[in-house]
């Protein structure tokens, strides 16, 4: 069976660089010194792209846990946005708000959105004087 190529460690350093450094890709190829050439064949080697790939997933979980850390946070801002004096603002936090739970159903695989289905259905994240102002928010925007 034969060995598996591992990637040099310029290769490596690349990487980490481009992920994890202030450069743009031609500032980190010219710190290098890795001419276009060269970076366009690491870039059809598998060992570079499933390295590259696997960088490119952790950056995107990095972000969605960050997105999700700062979600409740945002949620209220949100409903204190609702009560704002200028009426856009409070519409725009209602369509926000409205929109959220739509959002989250959207992300979820088809998997658990099966299984939710038989599930008794979770009520809104606000309570009811808090969707009572959303509906007479969006009620006199309508009639305005």
């Amino acid at each position: 069976m034969p060995k598996e190529k591992r990637l040099t460690k310029r290769q490596l350093a690349v990487i980490e660089e481009l992920f994890n450094g202030e450069l743009d890709e031609q500032a980190v190829l010219d710190k290098y010194k890795v001419s276009r050439s060269l970076f366009n064949r690491w870039q059809t080697d598998d060992n570079f792209i499933e390295q590259f790939d696997r960088r490119i997933a952790d950056v995107y979980r990095q972000s969605t846990v960050l997105i999700a850390r700062y979600a409740p946070l945002a949620a209220a801002k949100l409903i204190e946005l609702t009560e704002s004096e200028k009426p856009e603002t409070a519409r725009r936090a209602c369509l926000d708000i409205i929109s959220m739970p739509m959002l989250q159903a959207g992300k979820k695989t088809q998997l658990s959105c099966e299984s939710q289905s038989t599930e008794t259905q979770q009520p809104p994240p606000f309570s009811e004087r808090t969707a009572s102002r959303l509906l007479a928010i969006l009620a006199e925007e309508k009639n305005d």
